[in-house]
C-alpha cells in the first residue's frame, strides 16, 4: 500500500472556486436525471469572430507551431502597445508587455513578483473569488476591503481602504469593471484610489478583463492612464477572453514598468512558454483588426441586460442592481430574510436554475445573487425558473 504524502500547508489552505463548488452540486443533480438551466457562468456564448479564426488557420498553414518568444511574439506585443494607446490612453514600450496564457497566469506572475510571504494584498469585498488562491500560493495574505451599496451600485469607500491598509500591505488588487458586482469605477473614484495607492507606496494590480463590456454610458478608465506616477505603480492584467469571445484560446497580456515586468517574466518562464504561436498571431489580429464585432456583442449584452432587469423588477423582496459593466446582475435579496446560499440552493434544488450566492465572493456580498446573462440560448428559460423561485412563498 502506497502512503501518499499530505498536501503542503499552502495547498491545504486552498478552496475550490465558487463556480466549481456549485458545478459539483449541479452535476450530482444532473446525474439523477434533473434538467438544470444555468445562469451562472461568465463565458460569452458568441463564436470567436471569423477574421480571428481565419488568422489562426493561416498561421497554422504557415507552420507557426514552434516555440514562441517566451515574452510574447513581437507582432502581438506591438498590437497590445497600439491597443493600450488607442483605447486606454496610456503609452508603453514593447519591453513593458508580457504575453500570458490568460489573465489568471498574468495575475499569478504579478503577485509572485511583487509580494513576500506575510505581505497583505488588499482587495474589494466582495470580489471574484478566484483571486484568493494566487494570493495564498505566494504566502501572502488576502486583506478584504469592505464595500457598500450606495445609489443602486457597489462602491469602495476611501475610508474603508484607509481602515484596511497596514504597514504589511503591498498590493491593491482592483477589478474594473468589477466582477461580480458590475461597478465601473469612475475617473474620480479611480483618482482617489490612485492617490491612496501612491500615498501608501502600494502597487496597483488592475484586472481589466471586462473593459469592453459596459452599459448605460459607463466608460472604462485604466488607472495607469491617470498620471505618470500611477502608471509607474500599476500592473495592467487583461485577456482577450471576454472582449473577443476567446475563452478557450487562453491568450492574455500584462503591461507594467520594465523593472516589474522583468520580474514577472522571470516568474512566467518557470512554468509557461506562453500561448501557441498561431494563437498569438490571431490575437494580434483581434486587437489590430476591425472592432465592429466587439460593438455587435456589446449591443446584444445590452439587450439581454434589459431582459434580466425586466424579469427581476417587481418581485417582492428582490431588487436587481443594474450593472455598469460585465454580464452579471446582482439581485439584492436581503429583504427575503434568508442567507444567500440558502436562496441559491432552494432555486437549484426546487426550480432547477443555477445562480451564485453573493457570499461566495465575500461577506459584503451576503444577501445577493449573481445572475449571468452571458448565454442567450438559456436566458429566457432560466429567468422563467428564477422568477418563479423568487416569487414562491417561503416558510
Amino acid at each position: 500500500m502506497v502512503i501518499l504524502p499530505m498536501p503542503s500547508r499552502i495547498v491545504s489552505g486552498l478552496r475550490p472556486t465558487a463556480v466549481n463548488s456549485v458545478l459539483a452540486e449541479v452535476k450530482a443533480l444532473q446525474a439523477q436525471g434533473r434538467d438544470i438551466v444555468s445562469l451562472m457562468r461568465g463565458e460569452p456564448d458568441f463564436p470567436t469572430p471569423a477574421h480571428i479564426t481565419t488568422a489562426a488557420v493561416k498561421a497554422l498553414a504557415e507552420g507557426r507551431t514552434t516555440y514562441p518568444d517566451n515574452r510574447g511574439e513581437m507582432k502581438y506585443r506591438e498590437a497590445v502597445v497600439a491597443k493600450l494607446d488607442r483605447d486606454n490612453g496610456v503609452t508603453y514600450d514593447v519591453s513593458e508587455i508580457l504575453i500570458t496564457t490568460g489573465a489568471t497566469l498574468g495575475l499569478h506572475c504579478a503577485l509572485t513578483a511583487l509580494v513576500n510571504p506575510g505581505d497583505e494584498v488588499l482587495l474589494p469585498n466582495p470580489v471574484y473569488d478566484a483571486y484568493q488562491s494566487p494570493i495564498r500560493l505566494t504566502g501572502a495574505v488576502p486583506k478584504p476591503v469592505s464595500s457598500v451599496i450606495e445609489n443602486g451600485r457597489f462602491a469602495l469607500p476611501l475610508a474603508a481602504l484607509e481602515e484596511a491598509v497596514t504597514p504589511a500591505s503591498k498590493v491593491l488588487l482592483l477589478n474594473t469593471p468589477w466582477n461580480p458586482v458590475g461597478t465601473v469605477f469612475t475617473r474620480a473614484e479611480l483618482e482617489a484610489i490612485g492617490d491612496f495607492v501612491l500615498r501608501h507606496k502600494l502597487i496597483l494590480v488592475s484586472d481589466e478583463i471586462y473593459e469592453a463590456i459596459t452599459h448605460g454610458g459607463a466608460k472604462h478608465v485604466s488607472p495607469a492612464s491617470l498620471s505618470p506616477e500611477l502608471r509607474e505603480s500599476t500592473v495592467i492584467v487583461n485577456s482577450l477572453s471576454k472582449t473577443y469571445a476567446m475563452t478557450g484560446w487562453r491568450s492574455g497580456y500584462c503591461a507594467a514598468p520594465k523593472e516589474i515586468l522583468d520580474a514577472m517574466f522571470l516568474v512566467l518562464q518557470q512554468s509557461s512558454r506562453g500561448p501557441a504561436m498561431f494563437v498569438q498571431d490571431a490575437s494580434a489580429v483581434a486587437l489590430s483588426g476591425p472592432q465592429d464585432c466587439v460593438d455587435a456583442m456589446q449591443a446584444e449584452y445590452a439587450r439581454r441586460l434589459d431582459v434580466v432587469m425586466g424579469e427581476l423588477t417587481g418581485i417582492a423582496g428582490v431588487k436587481p442592481l443594474a450593472p455598469e459593466g460585465g454580464f452579471f446582475v446582482m439581485a439584492d435579496t436581503r429583504a427575503l430574510g434568508e442567507p444567500s446560499d440558502v436562496t441559491r440552493r432552494r432555486l437549484l434544488e426546487k426550480h432547477g436554475v443555477v445562480v451564485v450566492h453573493g457570499s461566495a465572493y465575500g461577506s459584503q456580498g451576503e444577501g445577493t445573487l449573481r445572475v449571468s446573462f452571458s448565454s442567450g440560448a438559456t436566458l429566457a428559460k432560466g429567468l422563467e425558473r428564477l422568477r418563479a423561485g423568487l416569487l414562491e412563498p417561503r416558510g
